[in-house]
């Protein structure tokens, strides 16, 4: 282990990189007690609020989308909240879907989820990628 001593910030970056590794790209719904608190509250208008209700959500999407992943390109943490700045992907030759995900964390847990989602298009007016 390293000598110094991880941040809050830090260890709070570090779950959100774990639960994508772990759950959405892993596809293992059965590991969300590590990440997400039971009372989780839901801000993405298609899932419920709690752990359940995303736990039944994400078996499904990972057997409709078996090829499905996320590239994390940024984490931002500022107290207990941590950004991430993602590409979805449904399967290997899709363009993909930006996502920007916002989680407030307690107690080593994911207690509450926001998210903005955008189609990447095939091209941009600007020629910079989204993610």
């Amino acid at each position: 282990m390293n000598a110094r001593t991880l941040s809050q910030t830090e260890i709070n970056k570090a779950l959100v990189a774990n639960y994508y590794a772990e759950v959405w790209n892993c596809h293992d719904a059965q590991a969300l007690p590590r990440f997400v608190a039971a009372d989780y509250i839901q801000h993405n208008p298609a899932v419920s609020n709690g752990r359940d209700p995303l736990q039944q959500f994400l078996g499904e999407l990972f057997v409709q989308l078996p090829q499905s992943g996320f590239t994390v390109a940024r984490l931002i943490a500022d107290g207990d909240l941590v950004v991430a700045h993602c590409l979805f992907k449904a399967h290997a030759a899709d363009r993909g879907t930006a996502v920007v995900d916002l989680y407030r964390v307690a107690d080593g847990l994911l207690v509450e989820h926001w998210d903005v989602k955008e189609a990447v298009p095939e091209s941009t007016a600007n020629g910079h990628p989204m993610v």
